[in-house]
């Protein structure tokens, strides 16, 4: 286990199998030609993982178990990054957790067997531990895993160290204790649809001092804190190629953020910096973004 992990990150791992069209979208009853396809470490954690292991960051993660199928790849893609597997469960008895995501510019299908796996009943992922978490300086937690989840944040209060979440309710444990709560327009569509992102805004701000951050795809971003105005931002104008993992890669940006100490209008610029230069290759864990085209981007 390395011991100077500068972040820790739970949630899930993956093995994802992309495949980018050639020309356009799948259409019913219609041909499409495959023009690039892989299977590389996906999930919110594992591709915030690469990201940060490209910046230049140190990270420990643990999440999902690891099966026979997607252990091999994961080891193998890993080995000569800076991201310890050690706290990964790699005894897994099943080919591991995997998706499938078609890919056509701006428009992205992913498919996988998720609602299964969480109605099935059993455990599927690790218990994150004290001992992995202590000593690093700051935290990535996907909400997904229920408790676990919320332990791992509570270990994270009880320890001191900041921590970036993703998609989490106003009214959770996860938003009212994060450093940063990054809020994506799938989260607000199901969780808050109606609403009107000003107003989300206003109840997030309102029940939380850390930073919040509400994206919307292509549009404008929303930002701030209690007591704060709401203030905004516009993403970078990239042309793009693929937007598989633009929102894990924008999570990433907010641990480096908080690991750096950057102000809020300095992180949510580095963040969606670190998202356009993701998007605007294919494939992500192969291209991630690194610190210089980040900041060649922002200026």
């Amino acid at each position: 286990m390395q011991k100077n992990a500068e972040v820790y990150l739970f949630g899930q791992v993956l093995g994802t199998h992309s495949f980018l069209l050639k020309d356009g979208f799948l259409q019913p009853d219609e041909y499409a030609e495959i023009a690039e396809q892989y299977f590389l470490p996906g999930g919110e954690t594992g591709t915030a993982a690469t990201v940060l292991a490209s910046l230049g960051v140190s990270v420990r993660m643990d999440g999902t178990w690891i099966g026979t199928e997607v252990g091999p790849m994961l080891r193998a893609f890993y080995e000569d990054k800076s991201v310890d597997l050690s706290a990964l469960n790699f005894d897994y008895n099943d080919p591991g957790v995997m998706d499938y995501v078609v890919i056509a510019g701006l428009v992205r299908s992913p498919m996988g067997r998720f609602q299964t796996l969480f109605s099935s009943g059993k455990r599927w992922w690790s218990v994150p531990k004290e001992s992995d978490i202590a000593g690093c300086k700051a935290v990535g937690i996907d909400p997904f895993f229920g408790e676990d989840s919320l332990l791992a944040a509570q270990i994270c209060v009880r320890l001191g160290i900041p921590y970036v979440t993703i998609d989490s309710r106003h009214d959770s444990y996860l938003h009212k204790h994060a450093a940063i709560n990054v809020v994506s327009k799938e989260c607000t569509g199901s969780s808050y649809a109606g609403m009107a992102p000003e107003a989300i805004m206003e109840l997030m701000q309102s029940e939380a001092d850390g930073l919040t951050i509400l994206t919307q795809g292509g549009g404008e971003m929303l930002y701030g804190r209690r007591g704060e105005p709401t203030r905004r931002m516009k993403p970078f104008n990239v042309e793009v190629r693929s937007t598989l993992g633009a929102g894990d890669t924008f999570k990433a940006g907010c641990v480096y953020a908080v690991l750096h100490g950057m102000s809020d209008e300095e992180t949510v610029r580095f963040a969606s910096a670190c998202s356009a230069v993701a998007i605007s290759r294919f494939p992500l864990p192969l291209k991630p973004p690194t610190l210089t085209e980040v900041e060649k981007l922002i200026g």
